[in-house]
């Protein structure tokens, strides 16, 4: 059933990108930016779903130092994987924007910088697992990390609202808006990529849930 499921999701968000990308690619160019604008449909659904990965990365890391039920820690690890794969994507199309935009690849602003501090405490986050071999010992202190990688994600946000940077204000938070049919696309993209992150996650779960198996079956071996 559990399969089933993640099969559906993942054709749902397939359908709706297909779909998607092609109405994007007819919509006219937007008068100060022309085509290079549309890189927003893809950078901010991006970004949407690496926060929506690390506030369940927080929550489930959270779950686990309160119950020790390594079932959380196995859906920490997994989010967080793809969370940072969502990251690096949203990092690398604004950084193509930013090119066209403004003549550069990167730029130390605030909220740039927050951005890539927050790419490397998740990365940091898969580091300090490795490195750690006993089982609950790397389960509580990649929670503890997890925690404090988390401080990071508000300061990402809310960062061109609490300084001057040369990033752009949201358009919805500037008061701006959308023409209705682009507003109707961005948020088919917010879906497709949420769904998409729900679909690596649980893929990645279950990957971890099985190698979690076989090193028990290994200890119980050895232990024989």
């Amino acid at each position: 059933m559990r399969e089933r499921i993640v099969y559906l999701l993942g054709i749902a968000a397939l359908v709706i990108l297909t779909w998607n990308i092609n109405a994007i690619a007819r919509l006219p160019e937007e008068t100060q930016q022309g085509v290079t604008f549309k890189i927003i449909f893809f950078h901010v659904p991006m970004w949407a779903a690496a926060i929506t990965a690390a506030c369940t990365a927080l929550l489930a890391s959270v779950a686990f130092l309160v119950t020790k039920n390594f079932k959380y820690d196995a859906l920490a690890v997994a989010v967080t994987e793809v969370g940072l794969a969502f990251t690096t994507v949203g990092l690398v199309t604004g950084s193509i924007w930013g090119r066209e935009i403004w003549g550069i690849w990167w730029t130390w602003d605030a909220r740039l910088t927050s951005a890539l501090v927050c790419w490397l405490l998740y990365g940091g986050y898969l580091m300090l697992r490795k490195a750690i071999e006993e089982p609950t010992q790397r389960a509580t202190f990649s929670a503890v990390f997890s925690i404090f990688a988390f401080l990071d994600v508000p300061i990402v946000v809310f960062s061109i609202k609490w300084w001057r940077t040369q990033h752009p204000q949201p358009v919805f938070w500037s008061g701006g808006s959308f023409p209705p049919d682009w507003t109707h696309h961005f948020l088919w993209n917010m879906v497709a990529m949420v769904l998409l992150g729900v679909v690596m996650t649980s893929v990645r779960l279950r990957q971890e849930e099985a190698q979690r198996e076989i090193d028990s079956l290994r200890r119980t071996a050895h232990a024989l």
